[in-house]
């Protein structure tokens, strides 16, 4: 992969519940161009249906769409399934990022890609990153409210990815979004002033 391919691009990162989309939006809003793994793997999920309901089976599957709260089930609490779904999503969702990035890098101004596991998988050598942080306690707190969950299974959630402290320490740039949307409106106006 040749090093000029990510040369503008930001890695958008955080915790589950963290505030991640939000902060996609805000910076929509201001122009710029966002590159969404997430979108991208249901995407290619529902392309390789047919693929999902030969591995896990048909019950995943429905009208050509698949069933992603289903199979989540069988995927969190299973690492084999996990990786087997994985090996099988990872490069087509590498190749679609790739080719997005080609395009967006042309306009030769930064780009941000949202990547939920991007320190956990280090899958793209993209130069700089971007956290969106919420302590711990508020993060479970949105979950719960979020999913409609118990605080249990939300902590279940929040451990498969690493501590939201950590990913902080390893960023090279930290949105707070531990107060309200004004704040955090202009915290994403303050790192827009740091790259452009």
């Amino acid at each position: 992969m040749s090093n000029d391919l990510f040369k503008n691009a930001i890695a958008l990162t955080g915790g589950i519940s963290t505030g991640k989309s939000t902060v996609c939006n805000l910076f929509k809003l201001h122009g710029f161009l966002i590159i969404d793994a997430d979108e991208i793997s249901h995407k290619l999920l529902d392309e390789n249906s047919a693929k999902i309901a030969e591995m896990f089976g048909s019950q995943y599957v429905e009208n050509g769409k698949v069933l992603r709260k289903e199979l989540g089930k069988i995927i969190f609490t299973n690492e084999e399934n996990k990786l087997k779904l994985e090996s099988l999503l990872h490069p087509l969702i590498k190749d679609e990022i790739v080719k997005r990035s080609r395009l967006f890098e042309s306009q030769n101004k930064p780009y941000f890609i949202d990547i939920p596991l991007f320190f956990e998988k280090m899958h793209y050598p993209i130069p700089r990153s971007l956290v969106v942080y919420t302590p711990k306690d508020l993060q479970i707190q949105r979950l719960m409210k979020r999913d409609n969950i118990s605080q249990e299974e939300a902590l279940i959630k929040i451990s498969n990815q690493w501590d939201i402290e950590k990913k902080k320490e390893l960023a090279h740039m930290v949105i707070d979004n531990s107060k309200d949307l004004k704040n955090l409106q202009n915290e994403v106006e303050r790192i827009i002033g740091e790259i452009i």
